[in-house]
């Protein structure tokens, strides 16, 4: 993957986008042809199961339903056992469906519960992926003006900087499973080394001090173009190496490692057995979401500073201010950090709860 995105990134920066997005959708014919022609020895299976959506749904409705007032309960109680004292004891039958269909809406509305838990971990989530997205779109226009040379004749293309982040991911995920968590399994004894909220919260970390960085070094971009007369030439080349980047991309690599790890992990495991399914969803969710998060908070705020002056996204880079931005956004994450922190405080681990409720 890291080889096919350092050649996609050279040949759309050198030879052209036709070939840059042709031969992808060559490669995506060739695989798609290759799957249909296996299609008549897989094996399919029905779906037990209906839609999960229609599950949460109808916890949610005995939720509601289940709140009834204790005079209510109190008098049907009564009223039943007035007419089993009057007619006779109820029979097994009868009893068994009762008991099974309480037993369905109480598990339905566990399953509903849990999946509500969830949610203050999800939304404080957002600003973490509000933050991973300025990889692919921001950082490739601050490379884009800077000096790519690397040698004396080879210009790297900038959107092949993103390879790092995966790179790093690679490197990184093995340390961390061979060093890091031994060292902190002999610290807490648990037997993951951290709790899954921890090693979420550790990314929701880096993703503010890669903002940071970030910010700093656009900044340092900024006043190089000014201290060579490039503000008002946007297709100049400012004279600062793109491996100034190099830093954000590394803990954007670090930030993935804790975070979407971390994520995916405690969304798969967290949701209930019967909703497995959506554990994966749930995390792609929070990476959909904080993509047009994004967007609209770009929109809004180039509309706001377009009316009072020059727009911080403008596309003369030299005279924007993604720097104000990046600050703006590890304020945000900031702010998210501090709510998760809370939020996983009181939060109660499946197995734990499963464990209070039997006791």
């Amino acid at each position: 993957m890291i080889a096919s995105f350092i050649a996609l990134s050279y040949i759309q920066d050198n030879i052209g986008w036709s070939f840059g997005f042709g031969i992808p959708c060559a490669v995506m014919g060739t695989a798609l042809l290759v799957f249909l022609l296996g299609s008549r020895t897989y094996r399919c299976y029905p779906l037990e199961d209906k839609s999960p959506f229609i599950r949460i749904g109808k916890g949610l409705a005995d939720m509601v339903m289940s709140r009834q007032s204790f005079a209510d309960r109190l008098a049907s109680e009564v009223e039943a056992n007035d007419l089993e004292q009057h007619y006779g004891c109820e029979s097994d039958e009868d009893t068994k469906l009762v008991n099974s269909g309480n037993l369905l809406g109480d598990e339905r509305i566990e399953e509903a519960k849990r999946m509500l838990r969830l949610f203050p971990i999800w939304a404080t989530c957002l600003a973490y992926a509000i933050t991973f997205s300025q990889n692919s779109t921001f950082f490739n226009k601050q490379g884009d003006t800077m000096d790519r040379r690397i040698g004396h004749s080879f210009q790297i293309p900038s959107a092949a900087l993103q390879s790092i982040i995966s790179i790093v991911n690679v490197t990184f995920i093995p340390v961390y499973d061979r060093v890091l968590v031994p060292i902190a399994r002999n610290i807490s004894g648990l037997s993951a080394g951290i709790t899954q909220l921890k090693r979420i919260g550790i990314g929701l970390f880096f993703s503010v001090i890669s903002m940071v960085v970030a910010a700093l070094v656009e900044k340092k971009r900024i006043e190089t173009a000014r201290k060579h007369g490039l503000i008002d030439q946007p297709n100049a080349t400012v004279p600062m190496s793109v491996l100034w980047l190099l830093p954000q991309y590394i803990l954007f690599g670090i930030m993935g490692a804790f975070g979407m790890v971390g994520l995916q992990e405690f969304f798969y495991d967290q949701v209930p057995d019967a909703l497995r399914s959506l554990g994966l969803a749930l995390y792609l969710s929070i990476l959909g979401t904080g993509n047009f998060i994004s967007g609209l908070l770009v929109s809004v705020i180039d509309e706001i500073t377009k009316s009072e002056g020059e727009s911080w996204f403008s596309d003369n880079l030299n005279r924007a201010h993604l720097d104000y931005f990046y600050w703006l956004l590890a304020g945000l994450g900031a702010i998210a950090l501090v709510l998760f922190v809370c939020f996983a405080q009181s939060y109660v681990y499946k197995n734990e709860y499963r464990s209070c409720v039997i006791c």
